[in-house]
């Protein structure tokens, strides 16, 4: 990128005209301009103008609208004082019925043709660059004098008429610890795409290689730098493509149109409108994003269910943000399956508590709501139990259907990894999340034991494989909830149950989970799980980091989401949550 003689500083109409008259070599405008506008430009003929804007509208994170042209119209007054669309992109590409045949500096020789065309103008992220430097942020590719990288994903649009393509994002690198620093510069910058739509390990929006951009040019990463990624106006190109137009004209990606316009300093108002970023996944790389507001009544769940009822010192367990962090996880599955099942009662049939099946359906009923796939596993003999549980929360309204009702027996080493996944290939898994509920744990010599020091493994099948083989499964995350230490998941704080729980030195369970969601009673915890992936889900700031800033905000769910919260109005009080641990 060619920025001699203090070319990125000089003022929008000063670099249009040079652009137009082509006096410089310029191979994108990356840095330019700081502070003003920049557009990306889709020229198509009038017939298809309607529903192209419609699909910017339907997908306003690639695609914000600045400006719709009239037909044959090459100004933008509301955008430039003096400017014309035919010269003052650096670059132009044409297409001829979604084919690719060329570049062009001037579309001047095109002029007859475009007086039955409209321009698009739209949002463009080099718009937020100086935003991100103000924040103490380096801008990679502008510090490499290179272009932005650009890649496809495997995101879907949604699609209107012939328009339809997948997302087409940036990448930048950003310090892991200026992460929430440049969400925080760019999301009210929402003409130029907002915040991010994704922060960490590219596979998961189904780029395979960074060092291999689809547009653009490759950008390095420093050490600690973390991939960071936001809608792309590219994705109009993408548009124009697949809807195999006649003739259509779009810039050379990161060769755009600079407006006249700066970017307004923007105040944040609201904790709904702050975005916070938290770390959900290590292996592959994962952080999601939730407003304060949202943040802040999960932890006030958080500490409403830390009440410790039979004071046994739970509050030693507890780690904070867990249940948040947990909770992100979920909201981001697809497919769950929770466990529950603690035979403590063991001389008596059926030995199982009353604690965990009510937190379990719960948490499966707002799942459920959420058109997430779940299932349960319980242990074999236990199976009829479970079966009349489930089929009495249908009746009751609690499930809008019944939830698939599994068992697991250790038949081999690879038992676990074989019901995890499809023919036990760990990059095929079945469920992503897997969630434990006062489910007896596995202590440190093998045995399962109730609180009073009791060996139950004989009442126990070894579900707590499932929770250890996930931990070599990339993408699957779990969550334990349990109120005394000696339940499933809860090995990540058995240190602090050895310490401070009665018996602990026997009881604590050695099994990790990824999360650890500690309550007086594990019941509340699943109440809790539930209650706070509604709160994610009527967050406006999650919802668009989970659909990735296409489509239409899922808000108008919310009435299904609430009548999936638990409720005594739901007979909740009829399984009678005596806990007995």
């Amino acid at each position: 990128m060619l920025l001699t003689g203090g070319l990125k500083s000089l003022l929008p109409h000063v670099l249009r005209r040079i652009i137009r008259c082509n006096r410089h070599s310029i191979s994108n405008t990356s840095g330019m301009a700081e502070g003003y506008k920049q557009a990306n430009i889709v020229i198509l003929h009038k017939s298809l103008a309607d529903d192209f804007e419609k699909f910017c509208h339907a997908n306003n994170g690639p695609l914000p609208l600045l400006y719709r042209s009239k037909p044959g119209d090459w100004k933008c007054p509301s955008l430039s004082s003096d400017s014309d669309i035919r010269t003052d992109c650096p670059q132009y590409r044409v297409y001829e019925h979604g084919a690719f045949t060329g570049s062009v500096k001037s579309l001047k020789e095109y002029s007859e043709q475009l007086t039955d065309m409209v321009t698009f103008y739209l949002g463009c992220s080099f718009s937020f660059e100086k935003a991100i430097q103000n924040a103490g942020i380096p801008i990679r590719n502008v510090e490499q004098e290179c272009n932005v990288s650009m890649y496809k994903t495997a995101v879907p649009c949604y699609s209107i008429s012939t328009f339809c393509c997948n997302l087409v994002v940036t990448m930048r690198p950003i310090p892991e610890s200026k992460l929430e620093a440049a969400v925080l510069a760019t999301s009210e910058l929402k003409e130029a795409h907002g915040a991010p739509i994704h922060i960490g390990d590219p596979g998961l929006l189904g780029i395979q290689d960074l060092s291999k951009p689809d547009y653009g040019d490759p950008v390095h990463l420093h050490p600690g730098d973390i991939p960071v990624f936001w809608a792309c106006g590219v994705t109009g190109v993408e548009a124009v493509i697949n809807c195999r137009s006649p003739l259509a004209f779009t810039h050379s990606p990161g060769c755009m149109f600079i407006t006249d316009l700066k970017n307004d300093s923007v105040t944040v108002g609201s904790s709904s409108e702050v975005p916070q970023v938290y770390c959900i996944s290590q292996d592959p790389l994962h952080y999601s994003m939730v407003s304060a507001e949202a943040t802040q009544k999960i932890k006030n769940l958080e500490n409403l269910i830390g009440i410790d009822p039979g004071d046994r010192g739970i509050i030693h367990l507890h780690r904070p943000d867990e249940l948040l962090k947990a909770c992100l996880a979920i909201s981001h599955a697809r497919s769950v399956l929770i466990t529950t099942g603690f035979p403590t009662h063991f001389s008596y049939d059926p030995p199982e508590e009353n604690d965990g099946p009510p937190g379990a359906l719960a948490i499966a009923a707002m799942l459920q709501a959420l058109e997430k796939d779940v299932a349960i596993v319980t242990d074999q003999r236990a199976m009829d139990l479970n079966k009349k549980i489930i089929d009495d929360a249908v009746q009751l309204g609690i499930l809008k259907r019944p939830v698939p009702l599994l068992s697991y027996r250790r038949e081999n080493a690879d038992s676990a990894l074989r019901f995890l996944c499809e023919n036990g290939n760990p990059r095929r898994p079945r469920f992503d999340h897997l969630i434990a509920i006062e489910r007896a744990g596995m202590a440190a010599d093998g045995n399962y034991y109730n609180a009073r020091k009791v060996n139950i493994k004989h009442l126990v099948d070894p579900i707590d494989d499932l929770f250890l083989a996930a931990q070599t499964i990339p993408g699957v995350t779990t969550t334990g909830v349990g109120d005394g230490g000696n339940e499933l998941g809860m090995g990540k704080v058995k240190e602090a149950v050895k310490k401070h729980i009665k018996n602990g030195n026997t009881i604590a369970c050695d099994v990790e989970a990824d999360f650890t969601v500690v309550a007086g009673v594990s019941n509340w915890g699943g109440y809790a799980i539930a209650c706070a992936l509604y709160i994610l889900s009527t967050c406006e700031i999650h919802d668009r980091y989970l659909r990735k800033a296409v489509g239409f905000p899922q808000l108008l769910k919310k009435k299904i989401w609430l009548s999936a919260l638990p409720s005594v109005t739901k007979k909740w009080h009829s399984f009678h949550e005596t806990h007995r641990s």
